[in-house]
């Protein structure tokens, strides 16, 4: 009497017969939960590295203005413009009271994919220590 056992030669069920590719989804699955992690990591970081260029942008742009505002408002506003293109970014506002200057900058950011174009403001104020200057 033979006996045979079910197995590969027998025709039974063998290794990866019952397997349907449940696997392969799950791994598919996290290397795309994975991905979207990637991508807004890099989209978060590069809103944030925006923040401090307008903000830096805004604070220089504040102090050239304050260092030209005895020439008068429109000198005053020149240097700020001029100081916030060179850092790149847009001047948006330039208000000058006595010495003390306010600007406002805009710095554009591209986000990833279908996203668009995200504006960041910032805003500084420069001028003297003092009751009327900057506290």
């Amino acid at each position: 009497m033979e006996r045979r056992c079910r197995g590969l030669a027998a025709g039974g069920f063998g290794p990866g017969e019952r397997d349907r590719g449940a696997g392969t989804l799950w791994v598919v699955a996290f290397m795309a939960v994975i991905w979207m992690g990637g991508v807004a990591a890099m989209a978060v970081g590069g809103v944030r590295a925006a923040r401090h260029r307008g903000d830096a942008a805004a604070d220089l742009a504040a102090l050239a203005g304050a260092a030209h505002a005895a020439e008068g408002r429109a000198a005053a506003c020149r240097w700020a413009r001029e100081m916030a293109g060179a850092s790149g970014a847009r001047l948006e506002r330039c208000t000058v009271r006595g010495e003390v200057v306010e600007v406002r900058v805009a710095v554009r950011v591209r986000g990833p994919g279908e996203i668009g174009e995200l504006r960041i403001v910032s805003r500084a104020r420069a001028g003297p220590v003092g009751d009327m200057g900057v506290t």
